[in-house]
């Protein structure tokens, strides 16, 4: 049985050693804007998830602003898949995520966890990744460790609005959760 495999990376150099060793989903959180980034996965067949993410992974918390960050998180994502279209990679080998976490306050989060049927076009798989994030422990007042039934209530919650991909660390919980949702 052949098991994908994805890379967390920002790095061309990282992407393209990860895709010759079998990675076929590259991950990256600065959404392939790194120099050679694109051309290191165009030719390759892997996917790519783009993610949105304001500032700099260091930095990016310290003062995140929008105007309207469901409508600049939308355009910034169809924007770098134009891109990556435009450099040869398929749409059918691209999703998008709207950066829970990253760069945003706790009330961009919700905002985009409440619009993720506008965050791109109708074809195009949304992933989203709340896992034990700080904006559950936000709401529920608990660690990382004890963030399983906020997790798993926000991944049901963004499968019915839409998202084609979670993100998760308590798998079996989180599966279990989004087959109820998509019933």
């Amino acid at each position: 049985m052949r098991v994908p495999v994805s890379v967390d990376t920002s790095k061309p150099e990282v992407m393209q050693a990860a895709i010759a060793a079998g990675a076929s989903l590259v991950n990256d959180v600065k959404a392939l804007r790194a120099p050679g980034a694109v051309e290191a996965v165009a030719g390759t067949g892997a996917a790519v998830c783009l993610m949105h993410m304001q500032g700099e992974p260091r930095t990016m918390q310290e003062a995140p602003s929008y105007g309207d960050v469901v409508g600049e998180v939308r355009q910034f994502l169809a924007g770098r898949v134009r891109a990556c279209v435009a450099a040869g990679i398929g749409r059918e080998r691209i999703c998008v995520d709207p950066g829970i976490g990253f760069g945003k306050r706790p009330e961009h989060n919700l905002a985009l966890l409440s619009a993720i049927g506008r965050l791109a076009d109708p074809d195009m798989p949304v992933l989203i990744g709340v896992s034990r994030k700080s904006l559950v422990g936000m709401i529920t007042g608990r660690p990382p460790e004890g963030r399983l039934a906020g997790s798993v209530a926000f991944a049901a919650l963004a499968v019915m609005g839409g998202a084609a991909i979670i993100r998760a660390h308590d798998v079996a919980e989180t599966v279990d959760a989004v087959k109820v949702a998509a019933r």
